[in-house]
């Protein structure tokens, strides 16, 4: 009797009958009688609240409450997650991420940290609210030092919703922190088949699943069931990254400008004792006289004074409409006004504290 077997079925039958498992890399390799299976990145979800863990409320038709799903009913809840990769949730806190504070961020770089060291994971995957998503990610990319990967993800809309969005971001999430294409990009933002840039995503819309995006620089790539795809290979080098400080991170106040605007909140800012404060500013950074020359005078005290922008895209320059140089200012470039003010505290809580030194260290995230 001839055989019909192709050499590749051959093959694999003679792999499945030396029945091996080997281990490589942190992954398990398992042989079977079907062939030999690829190997299954191992995925630490750990879980903070947000709309994603939510769940309805009576009060109105789409009203409802963060946090209250765990990590682990997450990630047991998404159809196909565990043919994607080996996943273990833990939950780091269960808050609506406008209670998001820099306890629950020194948590996560710990845990991250640690997990990566003792080679517990091959990639991370953080469930975390949309509000305040831009400014952890934009905290954990500046404090971690891994090629591995780290991704936040969250939802729109709660988890008891007709259309909820959470299960179908947390899947993709999962994918792209799997990827061995994800590595060294260091922490990504992943919402609505799109993959974000810490940097560069902010939220743009109240209550839209496509809230996050990127004004100054378009998004990293695109992600759905199937498929991953970069727009750009991933960088040759990444940053150094900046140390978490031992003392917690120091008090920087952002200050809105406004038509009509007086030296009350900056004067107020001063007497409490903030280290920084951000200015976020009308057009390109600016306010009114009295406005400034209340942050001249901060800045004269030893006060970091950075400029921002409410505006939402563009970059604020030095010495256009405000003289700089003269005033001992700083400018935040792109970073929107709570991305400047994380970098502001990093700097301080680093030691770096003089405005020049603060204007090259924020030239150097760009």
């Amino acid at each position: 009797m001839t055989s019909s077997k192709t050499p590749r079925q051959v093959l694999m039958h003679s792999v499945a009958v030396t029945a091996l498992t080997l281990s490589a890399g942190g992954y398990a390799l398992t042989a079977t009688a079907a062939g030999s299976e690829l190997p299954k990145p191992r995925i630490l979800v750990l879980a903070t609240g947000g709309t994603i863990a939510s769940t309805g409320d009576a009060r109105s038709a789409i009203g409802y409450n963060a946090g209250g799903v765990t990590g682990e009913q997450l990630t047991a809840s998404v159809p196909g997650l565990d043919k994607l990769a080996t996943i273990k949730a833990e939950q780091i806190s269960n808050i609506g991420s406008q209670d998001m504070n820099s306890k629950v961020w020194y948590q996560l770089a710990a845990r991250i940290k640690q997990a990566f060291e003792r080679n517990e994971a091959d990639g991370i995957v953080i469930t975390h609210g949309t509000d305040t998503m831009e400014e952890t990610a934009f905290f954990l990319d500046n404090v971690l030092a891994t090629s591995q990967p780290v991704v936040l993800v969250g939802s729109m809309r709660p988890s008891t919703a007709v259309s909820a969005d959470g299960p179908g971001n947390l899947y993709e999430a999962v994918e792209v922190a799997a990827s061995a294409q994800s590595r060294n990009r260091g922490v990504l933002v992943v919402l609505n088949d799109t993959i974000h840039s810490p940097r560069w995503v902010t939220k743009t819309n109240t209550t839209s699943v496509q809230t996050f995006q990127n004004p100054n620089g378009g998004p990293l790539g695109y992600v759905d069931p199937a498929s991953i795809r970069y727009l750009a290979a991933a960088p040759a080098g990444r940053k150094g990254a900046l140390a978490v400080p031992n003392a917690g991170l120091p008090r920087v106040d952002i200050v809105y400008a406004h038509a009509d605007m007086d030296a009350t909140q900056i004067d107020d800012a001063v007497r409490r004792d903030a280290k920084g404060i951000v200015l976020a500013g009308v057009g390109d950074g600016n306010a009114s006289k009295a406005a400034l020359d209340a942050l001249e005078a901060a800045a004269r005290k030893g006060v970091v004074v950075v400029r921002s922008s409410r505006v939402g895209a563009g970059f604020v320059n030095r010495n256009v409409e405000v003289s700089d140089d003269k005033t001992g200012f700083v400018v935040s470039y792109d970073l929107n006004p709570q991305k400047a003010r994380v970098l502001t505290q990093l700097l301080i809580g680093n030691g770096v504290s003089a405005a020049d030194k603060v204007q090259k260290a924020f030239d150097v995230t760009y």
